[in-house]
């Protein structure tokens, strides 16, 4: 029996959190853990102790997110799930009107759960959370290039009152003087906030010693919510309970032709695709182009196969006023609907022709990508960078990939994924 359910809102954050459960916390390691890609349509295997089920609701209606995150809690609790994690990307990411506010308080009302933490903090990655508001790096949530987000612009870091907006039910916030105080004080905290009816409750944490103050504080919590950051400590709860053995996270070798796919816009990305571009092959998507039906996958792919061995890469990604002005001319969705096709063709195409290390740079870009190729779920393999693991295909061909959210990843990622798939040193 599973231990551990993840609902994830896309498939690059499944994909982080899942790496979080894997790799856990040393000395006592992590959960074999398995992605899934969209609702299993059977059980997981019987070795498997945390599953994750990467959704791509992140940017539909609240509605569709809510009725989609219930249906993978059904399953997840099917699999024997003691312990259930909603978790969104560590930025945030929705509107006033989106997701992660409903979602959250419709899991929280199946398991009939009141004072539910939602944290999205990953310090290693620069997210921290004081008094209520996310910051990125130094910088406010609202002035760290979020604001400029093409589908969920952030403009306000007070996720107290950011989630307030989307939530029927009072939001509470638990502040950092109480987390540095152990978890006690923490579980004495979201007790209260539950007695005054609080079912979401904003948690402060600045440091990885906060998040594993969060896991122990919540041994026996039904739900929590947050970034990948959430669910540091929770293995060596289960494992310190006997109820798992702890394993450290392994990838196989798997040689073969290379890809690079990048739809992200976020400033990371742009420096990581710059930083690629002066020792390696890359091609810039034409926007135009592509809406006018003048370019096409058919040009990725030829572009790809002429380079192999190279570490290609395509991209479709902008500055942002370059963004806003694609959007003007034919519409956001139209824009985002068509790039993500483009991609997607080009993948399975790739793939079909013996493309076997894939990396995708962009949540929803991922999303499109692994959908077109039709895998069901991944085995969670090595780290390599912080929120972005090797990833083996359970299904099909041998595949290995890597799905890295735009803000993730060092400067040199593209090509050290690619490395790490093939065995080489990250």
């Amino acid at each position: 029996m599973a231990l551990l359910g993840v609902i994830a809102d896309d498939f690059t954050g499944a994909s982080d959190i899942a790496n979080t459960i894997a790799k856990g916390v040393a000395p006592e390691g992590g959960l074999r853990t398995v992605q899934y890609l969209g609702l299993p349509a059977a059980d997981a295997a019987p070795d498997v102790e945390a599953c994750v089920v990467a959704l791509k609701s992140r940017s539909i209606s609240a509605e569709a997110a809510c009725a989609q995150s219930l249906q993978a809690l059904d399953w997840l609790l099917r699999q024997g799930c003691r312990q259930i994690i909603f978790k969104y990307c560590s930025t945030f990411d929705s509107t006033p009107d989106g997701n992660i506010g409903p979602v959250g308080e419709a899991l929280a009302r199946r398991l009939e759960a009141h004072g539910v933490i939602a944290c999205p903090a990953f310090p290693d990655a620069g997210r921290t959370l004081y008094k209520g508001h996310l910051f990125v790096g130094d910088r406010l949530l609202n002035e760290s290039g979020m604001e400029h987000h093409p589908l969920n612009p952030m403009t306000d870091a007070d996720l107290r009152r950011w989630l307030a907006a989307q939530c029927d039910d009072p939001v509470g916030l638990v502040d950092w003087g109480v987390v540095q105080k152990g978890p006690a004080s923490l579980r004495a905290a979201l007790e209260d906030a539950a007695g005054r009816g609080e079912r979401l409750v904003i948690v402060d944490a600045i440091s990885n010693d906060d998040l594993l103050t969060i896991a122990a504080s919540c041994r026996d919590a039904r739900l929590l919510t947050g970034g990948s950051g959430i669910a540091r400590g929770l293995p060596r709860n289960f494992i310190s309970a006997g109820l798992a053995g702890g394993r450290g996270a392994e990838s196989p070798v798997i040689e073969g032709p290379e890809a690079v796919l990048v739809g992200s816009c976020s400033r990371a990305t742009l420096a990581q695709i710059e930083h690629h571009a002066a020792g390696h092959p890359v091609f810039a998507v034409d926007v135009d182009k592509v809406m006018q039906g003048a370019l096409g996958p058919d040009d990725v792919v030829a572009f790809i196969r002429a380079h192999h061995g190279q570490v290609p890469l395509a991209y479709s990604s902008s500055r942002p006023e370059e963004v806003v002005a694609l959007q003007r001319r034919y519409g956001r969705d139209a824009v985002a609907h068509r790039l993500d096709a483009l991609f997607a063709d080009a993948a399975l195409a790739l793939y079909r022709l013996g493309v076997r290390r894939i990396v995708v740079g962009g949540g929803e870009t991922s999303g499109a990508v692994v959908s077109a190729l039709g895998l069901s779920s991944f085995r969670i393999g090595r780290e390599i960078d912080p929120g972005v693991p090797v990833l083996t295909a359970e299904d099909g061909n041998p595949l290995c990939m890597a799905l890295k959210s735009g803000n993730f990843g060092s400067v040199d990622f593209f090509a050290k994924a690619i490395r790490a798939m093939g065995g080489g040193a990250t």
